[in-house]
């Protein structure tokens, strides 16, 4: 029986298991086991953090159903607050993400926001539908909607991520509701979770740099994610390019366990 030392974060309601040693055995395997919340512990996500050449951390993300993803925004947020250190840098597979911890408020950079197309026909369950992609470190679909909690997420996200237009790797999708200046609230069907998540970093992201283009705003929007907190999203903007985008959001340590294997 082999022990696991774990330590279970939260960041904005997004929680993970964060593990420093590289179990033996498949890791997607391990990280389905982990996140199961009835037979595991029960997190959205597994983090392996080790060492870097070039960074001060390296940090491997997979998701509740054992895919590997490229980037995790609350996940980044998690790690840097786990490293301990005030700044820090971490590489990720999507690059290296530099982080700034200030108490429990965890700001980090975001790599490059590609690919942007926005207003793109998309005909889901018999009918048409305009939707918006940016890629923040993951894809992601940003959908306008009026009276966001009566929206069958669940359906509705799960028809949007499997869409022949996003094959072969899918996308997560985030229905967007404007609450008047630079604030917005948002829910967030997770690829990799394949339901509904309290937050998702990478998400509100993507749903303030579209905000931000719909409404021609720079610097500054506020995004209320599911578990209410409210996520910052800080950018300077360029006609479609974007530099400078961080992420700000509460981070703690909920508690440490060894799990058996």
């Amino acid at each position: 029986m082999e022990a696991i030392k774990f330590t279970k974060m939260v960041g904005s309601g997004n929680d993970f298991i964060v593990i420093t040693d590289k179990p033996s055995g498949s890791l997607p395997k391990l990280a389905k086991a982990l996140c199961d919340r009835k037979f595991g512990i029960g997190a959205d996500g597994v983090l392996l953090l080790g060492k870097s050449k070039g960074a001060d951390l390296s940090m491997r993300i997979f998701n509740a159903d054992g895919s590997e993803a490229q980037m995790c925004g609350n996940g980044a947020r998690c790690a840097a607050l786990f490293s301990g250190r005030a700044k820090s840098r971490i590489q990720t597979c999507a690059g290296i993400v530099p982080a700034e911890v200030y108490g429990n408020r965890v700001k980090i950079q975001i790599t490059y926001p590609k690919q942007i197309k926005l207003d793109i026909p998309l005909k889901v369950n018999g009918r048409t539908i305009k939707v918006n992609f940016i890629n923040t470190g993951v894809p992601h679909v940003v959908i306008f909607v009026s009276g966001i909690d009566g929206i069958d997420l669940t359906c509705l996200g799960r028809a949007i991520r499997q869409h022949k237009q996003f094959l072969p790797y899918g996308t997560n999708v985030n229905f967007v509701e404007e609450m008047g200046g630079n604030f917005i609230r948002i829910r967030t069907y997770e690829r990799g979770v394949e339901d509904e998540t309290l937050a998702c970093g990478t998400g509100s992201t993507a749903a303030a740099l579209i905000f931000a283009l719909k409404r021609n705003l720079n610097n500054l929007i506020r995004v209320q994610t599911q578990s209410g907190e409210i996520l910052k999203i800080y950018f300077q903007r360029a006609g479609l390019d974007f530099s400078q985008v961080w992420l700000e959001g509460s981070a703690r340590i909920a508690y440490k366990g060894e799990y058996y294997v």
